[in-house]
């Protein structure tokens, strides 16, 4: 049993620590709004501490799940922040899709304290985290400190790896979002065209599903997205904070995204039209008229 804190329990924080509950170790939380971690108390076995200072000097792993860069460094940082409680030999594992300059940056401040530090995204959406199976994307400069950590996340996780050094993790969680970003503009448009040609969208992906065009957006989302139904995963604002990632880094490498960056215009769009906390899918909306 390890002393694990868990810091951010939000729609993904909140299972994953949960898990962590159930795989044996002893669990700390801490969360910005109070009624969050009393509730994660009354479902699962664990320590509520004030601040994230707390969290550190309590445990030997901290995970983190929280919103942005500046949410990290809120938590991370400063008097209350993990940072000012974890004892060297700690280790800090970041599950907050972030940019990778800010991995590399916590990465530089945890090795000052003699610190490890894990960026690990993940994928897998709230479903993911609920069911223990999400997919973690890795950096770490110290591959014995990934590998402490992977036994950690492996409670909610079907795959981790370590990609390369700090900022791998969120390069990698990067590409995954590209994918999503062109999967689901391309389902939007399948599904739309097969309703105004009159086909039944559910026989039709019951049958497509199999073939070289399923994809775990078709299987799970074309349903709803053929109802104009939009509560489900993802927001569109969280989406977008990510395609801006992809965006900058493309800038600084010379990767071209003219997909991604055309896709992301179109999610605009939607936050335009009110629907920020609309799930991913609902880029079908702007197709409907």
């Amino acid at each position: 049993m390890e002393r694990i804190g868990f810091v951010g329990l939000g729609v993904m924080g909140y299972p994953m620590a949960g898990h962590l509950v159930k795989a044996g170790h002893e669990v700390t939380v801490f969360n910005r709004t109070q009624a969050r971690a009393e509730a994660w108390l009354d479902a699962f076995t664990g320590k509520s501490v004030a601040t994230p200072r707390e969290v550190g000097a309590a445990c030997d792993v901290v995970m983190l799940c929280v919103g942005n860069d500046n949410d990290v460094r809120s938590v991370m940082t400063g008097p209350d922040g993990v940072l000012a409680g974890i004892t060297a030999g700690g280790i800090v594992v970041d599950h907050t899709t972030t940019s990778a300059e800010l991995a590399r940056e916590m990465a530089a401040l945890c090795a000052s304290s003699k610190v490890g530090f894990v960026d690990a995204p993940v994928s897998g959406g709230q479903a993911g985290a609920e069911n223990g199976a999400l997919s973690v994307m890795c950096g770490a400069n110290d591959v014995a400190v990934y590998n402490t950590a992977r036994e950690v996340a492996m409670a909610y996780a079907k795959a981790c790896e370590r990609l390369g050094d700090a900022g791998s993790g969120q390069l990698a969680k990067m590409v995954n979002q590209i994918c999503i970003a062109g999967m689901v503009q391309a389902l939007s448009e399948g599904i739309n065209f097969a309703q105004a040609a009159g086909l039944d969208v559910e026989q039709l992906v019951s049958v497509i599903s199999q073939g070289a065009a399923s994809s775990w957006q078709m299987v799970n989302r074309s349903s709803t997205m053929s109802r104009n139904e939009f509560d489900f995963g993802f927001a569109v604002e969280w989406m977008r904070k990510d395609l801006g990632f992809c965006i900058d880094e493309a800038q600084r490498n010379g990767a071209s995204l003219p997909v991604t960056s055309l896709v992301d215009s179109f999610y605009a769009e939607v936050e335009a039209r009110g629907g920020k906390r609309w799930d991913t899918s609902s880029l079908i909306s702007l197709l409907r008229k």
